[in-house]
């Protein structure tokens, strides 16, 4: 056997058996790629080959490493300081913890890490802005800065590379959490990154100055995935939408294709490519009408060192960092949107979940189980596949708020990262000779190239029993593969063929000075400017439109200042500026929307430095005036998004700027910042795509929704103008459903097919949906006290308007269903008297009365204690008048404290649910109508019903009387009693004086306690006439006698 015969041996024995391989040893195929056949004797059998190449492959298998992990804390934000924020997180060496600030008692929650790094206080800030422990706090001890974590991090990313291996470092965490501040940093205070890239630099250079004929090569990239496109942050991808094609190379992995990698020659040089990239990340964030909270940035960083060796062979050693920023934690939660029938339907959520699936199932895999990894179901997973689990040495950084008002989010993100941290990966040193490396690519371009031409390209990994269509669409994707990657091995060697003068010349080619860029940043020193705002601060302020003298034309077409968005029209809003410097802007049309600090803009209005200014729904900008700023001795607080938005909130009449500085106040406003932007857009795309849809926000009692207890919640009521029917939905479907809505505005701007089935439409809702009537709360403290209850209660619908009425039943009975009556009197005085006995009880709902007659098919659901699934009655078709005749028997063996304390303060939520039918009579008041005079005719509706008085078809309901009736029930039952005990004692003192007895036996005064009718009292009564009787309590006189004085 020749050694080219035992190479092309050992490459069938490896491709072949590679898979059994792989799951027997528990790593990835592609670590097995490195075996040459030079390792192994000529004359072996297949069999003894393999066998030989298992031993081998044990013997160099690089150690596999655990993902390290950091969680950081960062301060409190002046947001959080104004409400007196409560801190929630403590940190005791490596380990986090985690306080629920609605129960404070409890134990907190407990997360080891490699490092926690406490960065909320102990510091001080140096007269240079950077920021150090401070020795005289009590946890300045603790505090981590900047170069800490750098020499914990960064230092070790920086090592692995000089080796040549690849390093990978994700930043993770909700937007706003300080991510941002450790990966890249502010000022002084250099993040990760920074302080990486000039340690790198500078160690080249000392490389250099030493003699080292080492040749450095360092290349940088930046890509974006959004909703399951990946785009070049650098490059010109041609059509944005589409993006960089996913492809798979054998050696190197899932690599985007075309995405342009920049040669650099320095920090400064990666960070104006970063500035760049970030730019058109805000760009896109602002003009596609995207959002930058569930973008993932994947910034690639890649090393390469040419030296020879002691043979004077050529080699190259090339290490790839990635720096990942992970889309905002808060969004993982929120991303499936329980309940919606269109949870799957946004390709914007596929990265995030499959994200979690993946660190979930490599998990598993370290703890030892044969779990399949998902990572070809999303872009983000394939791209990252090395970094999870594969040829990388991994670090996360999990960044995390102090604040109570973040609790949800925080112990999301520290679950994260400790399941992240259970993952191992293999790196191996990335270094080949360079001749071989040529060599090889040659030789596969050479096999790909006669394949192409001869068209023997196969199916053989096709799936059996394809049809003939199904083979030609296969064989023209197997095509268009192959030619990307001769593609991309064609520009592998065009790389390595040229010199490094050549590539320095191309280098310089690439980034001449961008005179422009320096020009504008002059320019808004002197000038006044518009400068955007946008949720993630990272991506504000790096939009800026100069103003200029005379007239500065606003719109989507031929205008100076050119926006997108919905409700953004052609001409849209002229701003001027007169020789004497002021600056006024105005409306081109009556219904051009123009906010201006909140208020809307109907005529020509003066601008001042920091005003705040929304066109459309979505086009939040800033107008900064330096002169003014400078004459002026206003000082100006600094303009963020969320104060723009709490601004425009107010104005609309929602209170964001109570007094009221409570957790569930902070909670609530939050909501509302989320939500109030996004039903503003979602109303002013139903209107451009003539939808027929309105949307209102709702702020809902938890009583009110189904709930017994709770905070109050923002709902969003989904309205058709056409056919009336109205459907409530949680802030999650509803956020969900705003990213499909927004996908279909995209794609209608782009003048693609936009419009989609209805079964895919976000705008609908199917009309079987059931929806909520009302609710009924039955409360349960006659239970308690083993009374019955029988009620006809009200139906209260989320206003708490009556819109009906219920005949229900609590009944208390024995284990076999029979019913308590007056007669076996069960009645307690105490519900701890229930404690340690058994409790049956029976539920009884007979029916309702007087409901709205646009439902149909109605039923109720309920849950009794600690239920965790729905009672459901029977449906009730063709009636606004349902008999349902539903019971059902609880039964409780024993009574607990907690039970008796859930029918002391608790209650049954009856929930009313229904599906609407369309009335007849609505349709043609929409006949000949579009959305936009449809929600002009609702506004001028909803101005009458202002200027009337509201007229409701039922009256309003106070929660508590059902509360106050079970009171007053209890009131009397317990009267009665007392009454009745009343009359006994005074027969007892009568018959006793009538027998000269001036003492009672305690066992008559007990029996006398319970006796509950006049009947029952009377052979009690009657013992103290017995001799019998009276003797036997003569003997125990001495120690239970009551004397009557």
């Amino acid at each position: 056997m020749t050694e080219e015969e035992l190479k092309l041996a050992c490459a069938r024995l490896v491709d072949k058996y590679s898979d059994d391989l792989s799951e027997s040893l528990q790593v990835e195929t592609w670590h097995l790629k490195p075996i040459h056949a030079s390792n192994f004797g000529k004359d072996m059998a297949p069999y003894q080959l393999l066998k030989t190449i298992k031993r081998k492959f044990v013997s160099t298998m690089p150690e596999a490493e655990n993902v390290k992990v950091a969680v950081r804390v960062r301060p409190f934000n002046a947001r959080e300081k104004q409400r007196d924020a409560t801190n929630i997180i403590s940190m005791e060496g490596s380990t986090t913890f985690l306080f629920n600030p609605v129960a404070p008692k409890e134990e907190p929650k407990k997360f080891a890490y490699d490092f926690s790094y406490w960065s909320n206080d102990g510091y001080i800030e140096q007269d240079n802005g950077y920021c150090t422990a401070d020795p005289s706090h009590p946890n300045g001890s603790k505090f981590a800065d900047q170069a800490k974590v750098y020499e914990d991090l960064g230092r070790g990313v920086l090592s692995n590379a000089w080796e040549g291996y690849n390093s990978t470092l994700f930043a993770y965490g909700q937007t706003g959490s300080g991510k941002s501040y450790s990966v890249i940093g502010y000022g002084p205070n250099k993040g990760i990154v920074p302080l990486f890239c000039e340690e790198m630099f500078q160690g080249i250079e000392e490389k250099k100055s030493s003699g080292d004929a080492t040749e450095f090569e360092v290349r940088f990239s930046m890509l974006e995935i959004y909703s399951e496109v990946a785009r070049d942050l650098l490059g010109n991808t041609g059509n944005k939408k589409k993006g960089l094609k996913v492809r798979e190379h054998p050696k190197k992995g899932f690599y985007a294709d075309g995405l342009k990698t920049y040669m650099v020659t320095g920090y400064k040089d990666i960070q104006s490519k970063i500035e760049e990239g970030t730019l058109n990340r805000s760009i896109a964030s602002t003009n596609m009408n995207a959002t930058s909270s569930r973008a993932h940035t994947i910034v690639g960083i890649t090393l390469i060192q040419k030296a020879k060796n002691a043979t004077g062979q050529e080699t190259a050693k090339t290490s790839v960092v990635n720096l990942v920023d992970l889309a905002g934690s808060e969004r993982v939660a929120s991303t499936g949107a329980t309940g919606d029938r269109l949870k799957e339907g946004a390709a914007i959520n596929q990265s995030l979940s499959c994200l979690g699936n993946c660190i979930h199932a490599l998990a598993e895999k370290s703890s030892g189980k044969n779990t399949r990894v998902p990572y070809r179901d999303s872009v983000l997973t394939r791209l990252l596949m090395n970094a999870l689990g594969g040829n990388s040495k991994t670090v996360m950084v999990a960044a995390i708020s102090p604040a109570d008002i973040n609790y949800e989010e925080t112990l999301s993100t520290l679950r994260y990262a400790d399941r992240a941290k259970q993952i191992k990966t293999l790196a191996t040193i990335n270094e080949d000779p360079t001749e071989k490396m040529i060599r090889e690519l040659r030789e596969e371009n050479e096999k790909l190239k006669k394949a192409l031409q001869s068209g023997e390209i196969g199916i053989s990994d096709g799936k059996p029993g394809m049809s003939e269509d199904e083979i030609a669409l296969y064989w023209i994707k197997r095509e268009e593969e192959m030619k990307a990657r001769l593609a991309e091995n064609n520009r592998e060697l065009m790389q390595m063929k040229q010199s490094y003068e050549e590539k320095m010349k191309q280098a310089q080619q690439q980034q001449k000075v961008d005179d422009n860029k320096a020009k504008i940043e002059e320019e808004k020193k002197k000038h006044p400017h518009l400068a955007n705002l946008n949720f993630d601060p990272l991506l504000s302020g790096k939009i800026t439109h100069i103003i200029k003298l005379g007239k500065n034309t606003i719109g989507k077409s031929d205008t100076d200042i050119t926006l997108f968005g919905p409700s953004i029209h052609d001409m849209h809003a002229v701003i001027t500026r007169d020789n004497d410097g002021v600056i006024s802007i105005e409306g081109c049309s009556s219904d051009s929307r123009i906010l201006l600090n909140g208020d809307p803009v109907t005529s020509e209005v003066v601008l001042s430095h920091c005003d705040r200014l929304m066109f459309g729904t979505t086009q939040l900008y800033v107008y900064n005036n330096p002169e003014q700023a400078k004459k002026s001795k206003e000082t100006y607080p600094e303009v963020t998004y969320e104060m723009a938005q709490e601004e425009i909130a107010n104005k609309a009449g929602i209170n964001m700027d109570s007094d009221d500085h409570s957790l569930e106040t902070a909670l609530l406003n939050k909501d509302l910042l989320e939500v109030l932007p996004g039903i503003d857009e979602a109303n002013s795309i139903s209107e451009e795509l003539d939808k027929r849809v309105k949307f209102e926000v709702m702020l809902i009692s938890p009583q009110m929704i189904g709930k017994l207890s709770g905070r109050t919640e923002v709902l969003v009521k989904m309205r058709n103008l056409e056919n009336e029917l109205e459907f409530e939905w949680p802030k999650d479907v509803f956020l969900n459903r705003l990213y499909l809505m927004k996908e279909m505005y995209q794609n209608y701007e782009s003048g693609e097919e936009w419009d989609l089935p209805e079964e895919r439409d976000p705008f609908i809702e199917h009309i079987n949906t059931e929806v909520r009537i009302g609710n009924v709360q039955v409360f349960l403290q006659p239970l308690a006290y083993m009374v019955e209850q029988k009620e006809q209660l009200e139906i209260t619908d989320f206003k708490g308007t009556e819109v009906g009425i219920m005949n229900v039943e609590v009944v208390p009975c024995t284990e076999t269903g029979k019913e308590y009556c007056e007669n076996d009197d069960v009645f307690i005085d105490n519900p701890a008297e229930l404690i340690g006995k058994n409790l049956h009880f029976i539920m009884k709902i007979h029916g309702c009365r007087g409901l709205p007659n646009k439902y149909r098919d109605i039923r109720c659901k309920y849950r009794v204690f600690l239920d965790e699934e729905d009672t459901v009655s029977e449906i009730v078709t063709s009636t606004i008048n349902p008999d349902f005749n539903h019971q059902k028997t609880f039964s409780f063996k024993p009574v607990t404290q907690q039970l008796v304390d859930y029918l002391n303060n608790g209650a049954i939520m009856v929930q009313v649910w229904g599906k609407q039918k369309i009335r007849n009579s609505v349709i043609p008041k929409a006949e000949g109508k579009n959305t936009k005079q449809m929600f002009q005719a609702d506004l001028l509706n909803h101005a009458n019903n202002l200027a009337n008085g509201f007229r409701m078809n039922g009256r309003t309901v106070d929660p508590n009387k059902q509360s106050i009736i079970v009171e007053l029930l209890l009131m009397k039952k317990q009267q009665g009693r007392q009454q009745q005990r009343l009359e006994n004692f005074k027969k007892l003192i009568s018959v006793a004086e009538k027998q000269n007895q001036r003492s009672v036996p305690v066992y008559i005064i007990k029996d006398l306690m319970s006796a509950s009718t006049p009947e029952a009292a009377e052979p009690i009564l009657a013992q103290l006439s017995s001799d019998d009787e009276y003797g036997d309590y003569n003997r125990v006189r001495s120690s239970s006698a009551c004397i009557l004085l």
